[in-house]
């Protein structure tokens, strides 16, 4: 107990020097609930006023939330760990994903920062819409964005909270195993199958 308090006080590993830079590489649980509830609530109106058909909106976000998963796993292994040879691309990964690693259990470094997902979404919300239409882009980015914020709450449960229900408990053994057995196995967060399929599961225990 007197170990996870210490933790939890700690402070951050410092990624920049600039004061504005590094308060954007933090986030707290909270303030990820609150501006994620409205951006999907948001997201979620948009799509059902668009919609032409219930069924075909349904099938669409589902679509969306399916292809969320693929790309969590390939994101995770492939940019998240990948294995540059220059200064440059080995402080890319540090900022992005080594810090983490570094210091797995900081409550503020557990969530994707706002300074860099909401870009991202708008990218995939406008480049889905552009693409597919309001009707089915708008429904499909829905989904999609709805599989990252089950992804990053996962994520930020299997470091912060116990997870006794035996299916998140799995989950959390899962991803503990990969920052603490082999880094280069259990990519996957929430689609945990992914990695037998993948053959990059990590079967010590």
């Amino acid at each position: 107990m007197q170990q996870a308090c210490r933790v939890k006080r700690e402070a951050p590993l410092r990624l920049f020097k600039n004061p504005a830079m590094e308060a954007l590489t933090l986030l707290p649980f909270s303030v990820f609930v609150i501006v994620w509830s409205v951006i999907l609530s948001g997201a979620t109106f948009f799509a059902w006023h668009h919609s032409t058909s219930a069924t075909m909106t349904g099938v669409s976000w589902l679509i969306g939330l399916i292809a969320w998963f693929p790309f969590e796993y390939l994101m995770h292994r492939f940019l998240f760990h990948f294995q540059g040879k220059s200064t440059f691309a080995k402080s890319m990964v540090f900022v992005m994903h080594g810090n983490h690693h570094e210091q797995p259990n900081h409550s503020l470094r557990n969530l994707m920062p706002l300074s860099v997902s909401l870009p991202l979404a708008l990218v995939i919300w406008g480049g889905c819409v552009w693409t597919m239409g309001s009707a089915i882009g708008a429904a499909v980015a829905a989904g999609f964005l709805c599989g990252y914020v089950g992804y990053d709450t996962v994520h930020y449960s299997c470091h912060q909270f116990s997870m006794n229900f035996p299916v998140l408990r799995k989950i959390k053994i899962h991803h503990i195993k990969h920052h603490y057995r082999k880094t280069d196995a259990n990519y996957a967060i929430t689609a945990v199958f992914l990695d037998k399929i993948c053959n990059t599961k990590c079967d010590r225990s």
